[in-house]
């Protein structure tokens, strides 16, 4: 069985109440999101995906706010970029982390083609090595990652436990982390988080809570019960990537994008009752 919830259920732990489990804690999507989902300096190719990734419905999910310090780690071409740096504009911050310098030149040549919308975007290192600037300790509301921490853990070396200790540390108490991953059936071979690009939720929860993450909730907005995990090339078989090319394109083409684990995180606030 796969570890997961119906579709747009939750789960909470009991630090937020027996009556929120299964709760519809889908979140609100105002007016504000809806405008930058909507931005029309947005890609026309980033908002045909809009279907499979449902970015409206997930940064509500994340309690993302328009005042918010948010940290988006390894950008890439900017998909999420292109929505958060209009929502943060007029009273918020955006962070683009990646790895130092290459990682964030796909958010550099948003910046130079558009300074009006990605300009005020800062950028650092993630993970930070010794001498890079990486995001000040203690200043972020909302850290975010979308599909990156299986790129941590495959390799000769595992850098998903010191990730998660620096996406820690750059939070503020009570802040939040907000993890969007491919999602791996429970029951299937561990060994394959080293290669397919899924990762098991059990894996993720481990590497959050073992940094001092507190398990908040899960949703399934970005489920599909048609990505069976299991392609000889791994989730890169599916759109976008589509790694076969030509052959079952069609077929893969119809599953759509990859099964995904939506999963949010609290960083404990010991200054508050309960953390």
């Amino acid at each position: 069985m796969r570890y997961t919830l119906p579709v747009f259920a939750v789960v909470a732990t009991a630090a937020i109440g027996a009556a929120a489990i299964g709760a519809p804690q889908m979140g609100v999507v105002s007016a504000d999101l809806k405008a930058a989902v909507a931005a029309p300096t947005r890609t026309p190719a980033n908002i045909a995906r809009d279907k499979y990734r449902h970015p409206a419905e997930t940064l509500a999910f994340f309690g993302v706010r328009p005042t918010d310090t948010v940290v988006e780690l390894w950008p890439g071409g900017g998909w999420y970029t292109e929505i958060l740096a209009p929502y943060l504009k007029k009273g918020g911050t955006l962070y683009a982390a990646a790895p130092w310098p290459n990682g964030v030149k796909g958010v550099q040549t948003k910046q130079a083609q558009d300074a009006a919308t990605y300009g005020a975007v800062k950028l650092a290192a993630f993970p930070a090595k010794e001498g890079e600037t990486g995001v000040p300790a203690g200043s972020a509301d909302k850290v975010l990652t979308f599909r990156n921490i299986h790129n941590w853990k495959m390799g000769a070396e595992d850098r998903s436990a010191e990730a998660f200790k620096q996406i820690f540390a750059m939070l503020k108490p009570g802040g939040t982390l907000g993890i969007v991953e491919h999602r791996l059936p429970e029951t299937a071979d561990a060994a394959l988080e080293k290669n397919s690009g899924y990762l098991k939720v059990s894996t993720v929860r481990k590497l959050a809570e073992d940094a001092g993450f507190r398990f908040v909730a899960a949703s399934e907005i970005n489920a599909n019960p048609k990505d069976t995990t299991d392609y000889p090339k791994g989730v890169w078989t599916l759109p976008p990537n589509y790694a076969e090319k030509d052959v079952d394109r069609a077929k893969y083409e119809a599953i759509g994008e990859s099964d995904r684990m939506t999963l949010k995180f609290r960083k404990p606030n010991p200054s508050v009752r309960g953390g």
